[in-house]
């Protein structure tokens, strides 16, 4: 494996701070190129040999346009109630064939809170013809609009070296 490609969604920084961490640790053992879901390109380029895909938990699963905009109504930035996530990327995506994919979320740290946003990105991503690479992980804030939990950044980090040596 020798690039990847990011892809993450983002409401209030979280999960931003972990897409970042994610290929700060991917970067020891391959090439990364990170894009917010608004500009992320809508074909996988040819030399890319990985695809993750992160966004937050948004009522059990991916979010929504109206979960967006719940968001910005509980102080997110507007832009992201005005662009699609990447529920909608992944549904647009060029189809591939096998190539490896990883997910991950962002999720308030609450026992038996249900749903995933990593566990819907993963099968939607089986659907369009992609392949599991690792099991989807999950990374924890303490609210809606709270923190990262501590350490859940350097968990980040250590997921991307685990990725970029799978």
């Amino acid at each position: 494996m020798n690039r990847a490609l990011l892809v993450y969604e983002s409401m209030f920084g979280n999960t931003q701070a972990v897409a970042d961490a994610v290929a700060e640790g991917m970067r020891t053992g391959v090439e990364v190129t990170v894009h917010e879901v608004g500009d992320a390109p809508h074909e996988i380029p040819p030399d890319i040999d990985l695809v993750v895909v992160g966004g937050p938990t948004h009522a059990f699963s991916m979010s929504r346009s109206s979960t967006r905009r719940s968001a910005v109504e509980q102080g997110a930035d507007p832009f992201v109630a005005e662009h699609s996530g990447i529920r909608e990327w992944i549904s647009e995506v060029a189809a591939t064939d096998g190539l490896p994919t990883a997910a991950f979320d962002t999720k308030v740290v609450k026992p038996h809170l249900p749903g995933s946003a990593a566990h819907a990105a993963e099968r939607k991503l089986r659907h369009r013809g992609f392949k599991r690479l690792v099991d989807p992980e999950t990374f924890y804030v303490t609210g809606t609009t709270g923190d990262l939990v501590d350490g859940e950044l350097d968990r980040a980090r250590k997921w991307g070296a685990e990725l970029a040596h799978h």
